[in-house]
């Protein structure tokens, strides 16, 4: 028996029976707080609000590997070699500028919401997708592109024919580092009135109410961990089937 997939399983039931029925799970939560204080967060729906933190995460995640792997698929034709170094600069901004730096930055130009977070999470993803995107461009066999020329492929049929799929694996673990980092990264976005999970660890925080603290982390945990999986599993299947195609 795969436990590790019992395990994966029986989270994800754990958290969407949270998420839908929180209050089955006040029992548990009743001893982390004081005074009375209520144990389960009400000042918003978690359901919806984790939701709307997924959201957050994907389309940050999403535009940042539209304009990462476009680059890096610039810098490896020979017409943009050149900008590789400028390129390397570009995906290292959101690594050097703290995120909490890019949404003081972002709020005098987009207010507070949902924007500023998008911005900065997107600049954060970057580098891994970028730097991952790279390697596996580089790094397709000299032998299967030169098959592929033999056969009259053009340059475009060949990146996305050969290319791509076999650069795929690689790329997708860039992707899945970034959406993991920007799924834990997104609680600071409650910060400037985005609705994410940070709000119900900023109201423990504030009410000194572990209870609120402790399920706003716990819930950003389960979904990192189910989606770090996921994306590593699917990240085996093809590496798997480029490996095959390889072979072939």
């Amino acid at each position: 028996m795969n436990w590790g997939l019992v395990f994966r399983a029986a989270l994800a039931v754990v958290l969407l029976a949270f998420l839908v029925s929180p209050d089955s799970f006040a029992p548990l939560l009743q001893p982390l707080v004081k005074y009375g204080a209520p144990p389960i967060y009400h000042q918003g729906n978690l359901l919806e609000i984790t939701l709307n933190h997924l959201w957050i995460t994907f389309a940050a995640t999403l535009a940042a590997t539209i304009f990462a792997v476009g680059l890096a698929i610039l810098v490896t034709r020979p017409f943009g070699a050149e900008f590789l170094p400028l390129s390397r600069s570009i995906a290292n901004v959101g690594q050097t500028i703290p995120p909490v730096a890019v949404l003081a930055l972002a709020i005098p130009l987009l207010g507070f919401g949902t924007e500023p977070i998008l911005v900065a999470l997107f600049l954060y993803g970057l580098l891994p997708i970028f730097e991952n995107a790279l390697a596996g461009l580089a790094n397709v066999p000299r032998d299967v592109e030169e098959a592929a020329r033999g056969m009259g492929l053009t340059p475009w049929q060949r990146l996305v024919q050969i290319e791509l799929p076999l650069a795929l694996p690689v790329m997708l673990t860039g992707i899945r580092i970034a959406a993991v980092i920007s799924l834990s990264t997104a609680t600071i976005g409650s910060t400037v009135a985005a609705k994410t999970l940070g709000e119900v660890i900023i109201a423990g925080l504030t009410t000194n109410n572990t209870a609120f603290v402790l399920q706003g982390g716990l819930i950003v945990g389960a979904c990192a961990v189910l989606i770090n999986d996921g994306l590593l599993a699917l990240e085996r299947v093809l590496a798997q089937r480029t490996g095959r195609a390889q072979r072939a």
